[in-house]
C-alpha cells in the first residue's frame, strides 16, 4: 500500500528500540494509520514486531478483525479497561513490544496532548522500558475530520525514536518525562520536515496553527475534544433511558 501511494520516509532512531525484551512502544495520535507506521522502527530492528492497543471497535469489524486478532493486537473496550490493561501487561512480561496511544484519541491541533498514565503504569508493572516514538505528516493520509488521501500521494512521514524512559519513579513522574521526550521529538520532527519537504503551506488542514496552518491550537482542540465527549455522554444517556422505559413498559 504504501509503494503504491508512492510514501516517502526518513526514520530515525532505530537504535533505541531494544534487540530483544519487552518496551512500551508509546506512540502520538495524529491519523488513523499511525499504528501501521510505528511499527516500522521495531522492524528494522532485527524485524520485530509491535502488538498494538485499538479501540475494540476496531476488531468488530468484519474484514479488520481478523486480521488484528491473527496479529495479536490488543482490543481495548474503553468502558472496562481492565482486560486489555492486562493482556498488554502480560505481553510485556513475555517479552513482546505493545504499542499505546498516551493521547488516548487523535490529537486535531497535531501537537501533543496532555497524557494518560497506562504506559507509565504498564512500563512500572511489567519493568518495560517505555520507547517513546513520534509519526510526523501521516495526518495528511487520513485524520479526524477530514477526507481520506489513499491515493498516489507521494506524501513524506517521518518517523523519530527518542531514548528509552526506564520505569522508575512514580507514573506521575514517569508520564511527565514521557510527555517532554515526545514533544521535544516532535518538534525536531516538524523542524526537519518543513527542510525536507519545504515550507508549511499557510492554511492547510493538516499544518498546526503554529506554522500557519489551518489545524486548531492545542487549547481549541482540547475545547473540541470536551464538546465531543459531552455529546457522546448525552447520547449515552439518552439511549439508556429510552432503554429503560422501554423495560419499564414491557
Amino acid at each position: 500500500m504504501w509503494l503504491a501511494q508512492g510514501l516517502k520516509f526518513k526514520i530515525s532512531g532505530v537504535e533505541n528500540v531494544p534487540v530483544d525484551g519487552p518496551g512500551v512502544v508509546a506512540i502520538n495520535h495524529t491519523g488513523y494509520l499511525d499504528f501501521t507506521l510505528a511499527g516500522i522502527p521495531a522492524f528494522l530492528q532485527h524485524k520485530r514486531k509491535v502488538r498494538f492497543m485499538a479501540k475494540k471497535e476496531v476488531f468488530d469489524n468484519k474484514v479488520g478483525g481478523p486480521i488484528m486478532r491473527a496479529l495479536k493486537h490488543i482490543p481495548v473496550d474503553r468502558g472496562d479497561g481492565a482486560a486489555s490493561y492486562q493482556m498488554a501487561v502480560d505481553y510485556l512480561k513475555s517479552g513482546e513490544l505493545v504499542g499505546v496511544y498516551p493521547e488516548a484519541t487523535i490529537s486535531r491541533s497535531f501537537e501533543i496532548k496532555a497524557f494518560k498514565s497506562g504506559a507509565a503504569r504498564m512500563a512500572l508493572e511489567s519493568g518495560a522500558p517505555i520507547i517513546p516514538t513520534v509519526i510526523w505528516g501521516a495526518q495528511r493520509i487520513w485524520t479526524k475530520g477530514h477526507p481520506k488521501a489513499m491515493g498516489r500521494n507521494k506524501f513524506k512521514i517521518a518517523i523519530g525514536v527518542a531514548e528509552p524512559i526506564l520505569p522508575t519513579g512514580t507514573a506521575d513522574e514517569i508520564t511527565a518525562r514521557l510527555h517532554e521526550s515526545m514533544s521535544a521529538k516532535l518538534a525536531e520532527l516538524q523542524e526537519m520536515y518543513a527542510e525536507w519537504n519545504g515550507p508549511y503551506p499557510a492554511g492547510e488542514f493538516w499544518v498546526p496553527a503554529k506554522f500557519g496552518g489551518g489545524a486548531p491550537t492545542l487549547a481549541e482542540a482540547d475545547a473540541m475534544d470536551a464538546a465531543d465527549a459531552e455529546a457522546k455522554a448525552a447520547r449515552r444517556a439518552a439511549r439508556d433511558e429510552a432503554s429503560e422505559g422501554g423495560a419499564g413498559e414491557a
